[in-house]
């Protein structure tokens, strides 16, 4: 096996879940959020909003998201939403991100926010997605957009 294969059954590990799950555990990034523990509030294609929590491993000392990790969770999400509104069992496609920026507007503080993201273009093998955190109210603390190109 190259450097660049997946094993199989790592890939089915995280790829094979529950209709009312996002992602399951075995993904590294994914399972250093947790985001086997999302909730999902709404899925369509092209559009993901999540329950998220704040695990004591990407928190600054005040308890908040520390800042360097805003950026995993905005690739995460940008990954799922481009997947959303395909097949089940449609072959996973691998994404590389080749851009992102991302606007901190407020801190993103526990347990508990709110991740809303949506493919705003699609060109080819191009994505653009835009992510927004939210905290309980419903106001902005996080905007990002983050373009990804579909790796063959």
């Amino acid at each position: 096996m190259s450097s660049k294969e997946v094993p199989p059954h790592l890939v089915r590990a995280w790829h094979e879940t529950p209709p009312d799950q996002l992602i399951g555990r075995g993904h590294p990034a994914g399972d250093f959020l947790e985001a086997y523990e999302w909730t999902v509030l709404e899925r369509a294609p092209g559009v993901l909003r999540v329950e998220a929590q704040l695990p004591p491993q990407v928190q600054n000392p005040r308890g908040q998201l520390f800042g360097g990790f805003t950026p995993t969770y905005v690739d995460l999400i940008s990954l799922l939403t481009t997947r959303e509104g395909m097949p089940r069992d449609m072959p996973w496609r691998w994404l590389a991100t080749t851009s992102m920026h991302v606007q901190y507007f407020a801190p993103v503080e526990g347990p508990r926010f709110v991740m809303e993201a949506r493919v705003v273009n699609r060109s080819g093998r191009a994505f653009t997605v835009e992510s927004r955190f939210l905290d309980g109210e419903g106001s902005l603390l996080v905007l990002a957009l983050t373009s990804m190109l579909e790796v063959r």
